[in-house]
């Protein structure tokens, strides 16, 4: 198949720093701009899910266009992405000592408005995290705007215990599944 025309629906720095880990530079990136409010009694799986498809129907472009979305999810229990401080501090609280849920979808709208979707569930547990460490933690800043109040790419890494799952999922886009799927479109990649 020849060029195909590829926009990455996001906002997400990370996403892109991700998509380019597959060799693949996105013709555009256009955030979507939808209402991210989970529906009264809306599972996480269900909510990870619908939130990549109304990206991916969100963006009026050419080509494939490519949407992705992380939910962060104590049990049954859909967690913010963080805006303020306190949001994040009372994330990590819930979180210290205990395993989550990290749900990411990536969903690709082909050109003929065809969805292509798959969903990456990975296990995160933190180690019990002190007062001190989570002071620290949301001093640096990088909470704001994340699912659940931290990014594992950064220095909650160190907080971390073990995760079973996918490091790339957990940061933002499944990069297996994201290779699945483009593959199956006919895109070349490695």
């Amino acid at each position: 198949m020849g060029a195909l025309h590829l926009t990455l629906a996001s906002a997400s720095p990370r996403r892109r720093e991700l998509i380019a880990r597959l060799g693949i530079e996105p013709d555009a990136v256009t955030p979507a701009d939808i209402d991210e409010t989970p529906l009264k009694g809306e599972l996480p799986r269900a909510y990870a899910l619908r939130m990549g498809r109304k990206k991916a129907l969100a963006v009026n472009a050419p080509g494939f266009v490519l949407a992705g979305d992380t939910v962060v999810a104590a049990g049954r229990r859909i967690l913010p992405k963080t805006e303020m401080r306190e949001e994040a501090e009372a994330c990590l609280k819930l979180l210290s000592g205990r395993r989550h849920t990290v749900l990411s979808s990536v969903v690709l709208r082909a050109p003929d408005g065809s969805l292509r979707e798959r969903l990456s569930e990975n296990v995160v547990r933190f180690k019990p995290l002190s007062g001190q460490e989570i002071a620290d933690y949301l001093a640096g800043g990088e909470w704001h705007g994340k699912a659940g109040g931290y990014a594992i790419q950064g220095a909650a890494e160190g907080l971390i215990q073990w995760i079973r799952g996918s490091h790339s999922s957990v940061m933002g886009l499944p990069l297996y599944e994201t290779r699945a799927l483009l593959k199956a479109a006919g895109f070349a990649i490695a």
